[in-house]
């Protein structure tokens, strides 16, 4: 595939004064997947929303994985630049320059979310990563994330995200200055609906600081 502009995605602008929800699915979604979770977190909200380039076993995915729970950390590194170079792209063709853009991501989403933040904080201004994980084990991230918002919304007993590599991710998000929530509920890896809700306010109460 060639050229950013050639990753199918869905782009809606939505209301001007109101951010971009870079929308990024899990293992085996397309780029529809989470259009309706984006209506109900931020319904005025603008929606980028691309489909992830690698295939697994015919399963669209962001990055490969060695096994369920082990990350290529090399092509995890790669594909969240090129994630980084899609958003540059999609900025320019679709003039939303001047917007923030929060990533909302969902198991391996949230993870090339986080990774994107982690590696290329100018792309991103928040995340959101429901059941997401620390994405660059064994390597030490250097930059600057003090512009950078992250929720992070995780089950107690996921065990595609252990508790134990959530805890070593908010402690590289904090060390490096990003400003961070957390919300841990009962329960296992999905989007439920207590995390709907705590995003949507997250995502309100965002806003207003940002614009104040």
């Amino acid at each position: 595939m060639t050229g950013h502009h050639a990753w199918p995605h869905v782009f809606e602008p939505g209301s001007t004064d109101e951010p971009v929800l870079l929308l990024l699915h899990g293992t085996g979604g397309s780029e529809s997947d989470l259009l309706p979770l984006a209506a109900r977190l931020a319904p005025q909200a603008g929606v980028l929303s691309p489909r992830g380039p690698v295939q697994e076993n015919g399963m669209n995915r962001w990055f490969r994985r060695i096994e369920e729970g082990v990350f290529d950390v090399d092509d995890v590194i790669r594909r969240a630049g090129e994630l980084a170079a899609f958003l540059a792209w999609a900025r320019r063709t679709y003039g939303i320059d001047g917007r923030q853009v929060i990533a909302v991501g969902f198991s391996n989403g949230a993870n090339i979310a986080l990774a994107a933040a982690l590696l290329h904080p100018e792309a991103l201004d928040g995340v959101v990563a429901f059941s997401g994980m620390y994405p660059l084990e064994g390597r030490t991230v250097d930059a600057n994330l003090s512009a950078t918002d992250v929720a992070l919304f995780n089950g107690d007993t996921d065990p595609m995200a252990p508790l134990a590599s959530v805890e070593q991710l908010a402690a590289v998000l904090e060390s490096r200055g990003a400003r961070l929530t957390r919300s841990v509920r009962g329960g296992g890896h999905g989007v439920h609906s207590s995390d709907i809700t705590g995003a949507a306010a997250w995502l309100v109460e965002r806003s207003r600081r940002v614009a104040s």
